[in-house]
């Protein structure tokens, strides 16, 4: 049996949208609530399709979008980071109708290693954007974009 491609896996929303009930007292209180949502990898696609050239938006920003969207208390973060990932990956593999994921940016404006070309690669396109980029860290260099705050995409 072949492997699915990612664009297969993006597709594939098995039973998503779905909320689920957290009983761990730990994540109720560090997410604000029970009611925890699992979205399908294709919303995080087209939420990271809509960020226009010289804005941003952030993995958080994206979880609280679905989370009010689907009136759940917050969304999975684990989830989101792989679907996040999934997502650049799945554009990757097109010739046509690719998304601007580097826009996407961890929640702190820092750059996701996990992205297809690393942090060079969404390091070339921001800069080639518009954006500063500056590092953290002397042996675990980590890049961040500067002031990301003040590109933020509102979502809709």
């Amino acid at each position: 049996m072949a492997r699915k491609s990612f664009n297969e896996k993006l597709q594939d929303s098995k039973d998503m949208p779905k909320i689920v009930v957290v009983d761990n007292d730990k994540s109720i209180e560090r997410y604000g609530g029970e009611n925890m949502l699992i979205a399908p990898p294709i919303e995080y696609s087209e939420l990271m399709a809509e960020i226009p050239l010289g804005k941003l938006t952030t993995t958080k920003n994206i979880r609280e979008f679905l989370a009010q969207k689907h009136e759940a208390d917050f969304t999975c973060p684990m989830t989101a980071g792989i679907f996040i990932s999934l997502a650049a990956q799945a554009s990757c593999e097109r010739d046509f109708d690719r998304i601007p994921f580097w826009r996407t940016l961890k929640t702190d404006g820092e750059l996701n290693p996990k992205y297809p070309g690393g942090i060079e690669y969404q390091k070339a396109k921001l800069e080639a954007e518009g954006h500063e980029i500056h590092t953290r860290g002397r042996k675990n260099i980590r890049y961040f974009v500067k002031d990301f705050e003040n590109n933020l995409y509102d979502l809709k």
